[in-house]
């Protein structure tokens, strides 16, 4: 696990900008690090060492040195794809999967970036083709990030590389002003500066040195079709054995590993598959909360217990965080509100302490059916054929009212106050579910006319249906999967110098789940229902039915409390006045709301704390 960097210019002082660059990222890659520049081309890497310890090092040649590479990642299939080449006589200096990239586009050209299965983001520097090549993998779990401006092209693992080494400030971009406060994060191929882009997930530039253009294309993946007909029970058992062969794919490391356990579905079953593959104990990690309704730590407790581990356990509130704030948010280079990034962190930094990889749940939901979203697509299409809109809006001013809640909480008031407010009788519905801010319909109340893109969302929207639970999937993985998520836990993890994999993001897995019938992930209100079927027996009765939280923080009431004085600063008129993003009255009343126990708008009012943060730590400075 590693960062990378990159830049195509004459700019004189190149190799300084690289070493700059690569410094910038120093907590993605402590054990190494390289640089290679020519007379153009510059690539520069942090290495955090896992595989191959000793012969690993980057950037990496071919034999003949007319290729480089610096490569952020892992390839799990690596030694299936070593052996097959070998087949064909050629030979490897290396153990490393690096190499193995290098001999795979020798022989293949870019047809191999769809060969690899494994989270990466690399760049191949091929001088006889007078080419470079930028490449991220399929889910997206690798971030990638470029700008092409006059004097040159550049592309970083993490935002902090290129803004420190452009000879200008980018200014702010609306499109993506617009689309964090609406989901609370920033989706590809955006990225909060205007013409600073994201690479999307299974896609791939390709920069040419003649003409100085580059061209983005996507990553051909030879996915196969499942048999037609295929029953349940034939799914069940190929979900088994999918799952584990990817898990164990997963364990090769020539370093300690361990496993995050919080006790739901994913996890639990992530760590089952790891102890029984292990022959000897392994370690697992959770975080619970003195708050007890978000505390689950006791159903961890019992996994732990039940897979024989070795579990460390930590409980927080709010002053476990509360001197690191700063650091966790503004080390995401731009607005991103997903809360639970403080737990993520914490957890992160708690189990590097212990081994430097840890196995996640991460991507269950999603290949599965896991969200309780999920529901509303199935809830939608039922209500609106039995109840009339006028109904449905006397309905919603009722529930709104008598079920507003005052305090973080997120029971079963705030859940069915939220499904009732989902429904929708006309439009794609569905993105109103996952606009977890502000809707745009109200946006506009809050951002100033000059910078407020009421539509901004539809361009996501182009070949993408909204009808079925596969569509669902497929909306949260080219959305929420790659722009929250993974963003999540690449950012907390590597700020801890901890590699985190996700064995349930295995594109061969997605590939099958996505072919078989809603009904075999969803049965009834069962979510996630083929894998629990297909796990159920190693676990006592019932335990994979029970419902879990999810990984929520309750900063509600945080903001109400220790971070109460910053939050107020940021509606200071004067600081908003100069700023000039925002209606000040609209957005104080929102604060002012919340922190007086008026009603809850924990998350419209920590995107907006989220985004103040930033603007002021890294925008503004």
């Amino acid at each position: 696990m590693c960062g990378i960097n990159g830049i195509i210019s004459r700019r004189p002082d190149r190799e300084k900008a690289l070493l700059q660059m690569n410094n910038n990222i120093i907590h993605r890659g402590p054990d190494d690090a390289g640089i290679y520049s020519d007379e153009i081309v510059g690539l520069a890497m942090r290495r955090l060492s896992i595989i191959d310890l000793n012969t690993g090092h980057q950037p990496m040649f071919n034999d003949n040195k007319s290729v480089v590479i610096v490569f952020n990642g892992e390839i799990y299939n690596y030694k299936i794809l070593r052996e097959q080449l070998e087949e064909t006589g050629m030979s490897f200096s290396t153990n490393s999967d690096t190499e193995v990239i290098i001999k795979l586009y020798e022989t293949y050209g870019t047809e191999c970036f769809g060969m690899l299965d494994g989270m990466f983001a690399f760049s191949i520097y091929d001088s006889d083709a007078n080419k470079v090549f930028i490449a991220r993998d399929y889910f997206g779990e690798k971030p990638l990030h470029y700008i092409s401006t006059e004097d040159g092209f550049y592309w970083a693992s993490e935002l902090k590389s290129i803004i420190g080494v452009l000879s200008f400030k980018p200014v702010i971009s609306k499109k993506a002003l617009n689309l964090y406060f609406q989901l609370t994060y920033i989706p590809a191929p955006y990225t909060i500066y205007e013409d600073v882009y994201k690479l999307k997930p299974n896609h791939y530039i390709e920069y040419d040195l003649f003409s100085r253009t580059h061209r983005s294309f996507e990553i051909q993946q030879n996915f196969k079709e499942i048999p037609k007909g295929l029953s349940f029970e034939e799914a069940k058992a190929v979900v088994h054995d999918k799952v584990r062969e990817s898990v164990i794919s997963r364990t090769v490391s020539d370093v300690p590993i361990g496993s995050f356990l919080s006790g739901g579905v994913d996890s639990s079953i992530v760590s089952l598959c790891v102890a029984q593959e292990s022959s000897k104990p392994i370690n697992t990690f959770s975080i619970g909360y003195k708050k007890k309704s978000f505390d689950e730590s006791e159903k961890s407790r019992l996994v732990a217990k039940l897979i024989k581990s070795q579990h460390h356990e930590f409980i927080i509130d709010e002053s476990d965080l509360s001197d690191q704030i700063d650091d966790i948010v503004l080390n995401f280079d731009e607005p991103f509100g997903d809360s639970s990034a403080l737990a993520s962190y914490l957890v992160a930094r708690k189990t590097s302490a212990r081994v430097k990889v840890a196995l996640t749940g991460d991507g269950g939901d999603e290949v599965f059916g896991g969200y309780n979203k999920y529901y509303i697509g199935k809830l939608n299409s039922a209500y609106t054929k039995s109840i009339n809109k006028g109904l449905h809006e006397t309905i919603r001013r009722f529930t709104t009212k008598i079920l507003a809640t005052k305090d973080d909480s997120r029971g079963i008031r705030f859940k069915v106050s939220k499904l009732i407010n989902s429904i929708r009788y006309e439009g794609d519905f569905y993105y109103y579910i996952i606009s977890l801010g502000f809707q745009n319909t109200e946006l506009g109340r809050f951002i100033k006319e000059e910078f407020f893109l009421p539509q901004v969302i539809d361009e996501y929207k182009i070949g993408l249906e909204s009808h079925s639970i596969k569509d669902f999937r497929n909306i949260d993985r080219l959305l929420s999967l790659e722009g929250d998520m993974l963003v999540k836990v690449d950012r907390t993890s590597m700020l801890s110098s901890l590699e985190c994999r996700a064995p349930f993001l295995n594109k061969d897995l997605w590939n099958f789940t996505n072919q078989l019938p809603d009904s075999y992930l969803m049965k009834g209100w069962n979510k996630k229902y083929i894998l629990k079927k297909a796990f159920e027996e190693y676990f006592p009765k019932s335990f994979l039915d029970k419902s879990k939280k999810g990984f929520g923080v309750p900063v509600g009431d945080w903001l109400r409390t220790g971070l109460k004085k910053e939050l107020l600063e940021y509606v200071d008129l004067a600081f908003l006045d100069k700023q000039g993003l925002f209606y000040p009255e609209s957005v104080r009343q929102l604060v002012l709301n919340h922190v007086l126990g008026i009603s809850d708008n924990t998350f419209k009012v920590w995107a907006y704390y989220c985004f103040q943060k930033w603007y002021k730590g890294i925008y503004d400075r």
